[in-house]
């Protein structure tokens, strides 16, 4: 039997914040800062308005940021300007997800600078 109805999305700001400040728990996990938005993105983004967008923006930013600690640790022995490429990136890390949390709330896109765009 076929269905020819579709499904509407419900509109869950406070769910698209826990998602962007579930980043913060590489702070606490070192891991846990892509598995828990990469797991919340897949398992919501069919059901809540915005989710793919604000997922797929997370998890870009979580992967470049990924890429930066990977390209600045020999230059930790080149140049020793690794030390402050990792020191930007906590920084960053840090600090992007709360705005983009606070933005979330306020029903706005989120905006990551310098990240790649792996997952479209």
């Amino acid at each position: 039997m076929e269905s020819n109805y579709y499904t509407l999305k419900r509109t869950d700001n406070q769910l698209l914040v826990i998602t962007h400040l579930s980043q913060l728990l590489t702070y606490a996990t070192g891991f846990g800062g892509i598995i828990a938005p990469l797991v919340l993105w897949a398992t919501q983004k069919d059901k809540v308005e915005g989710m793919d967008a604000h997922g797929k923006a997370i998890l870009n930013f979580q992967l470049s940021l990924i890429v930066y600690s990977l390209i600045s640790v020999p230059l930790i022995f080149a140049f020793g300007l690794g030390i402050l490429i990792i020191v930007l990136i906590a920084i960053l890390a840090f600090v992007m997800p709360i705005v983009n949390a606070i933005k979330a709330s306020n029903g706005e896109l989120p905006s990551y600078p310098m990240s790649f765009n792996f997952i479209s």
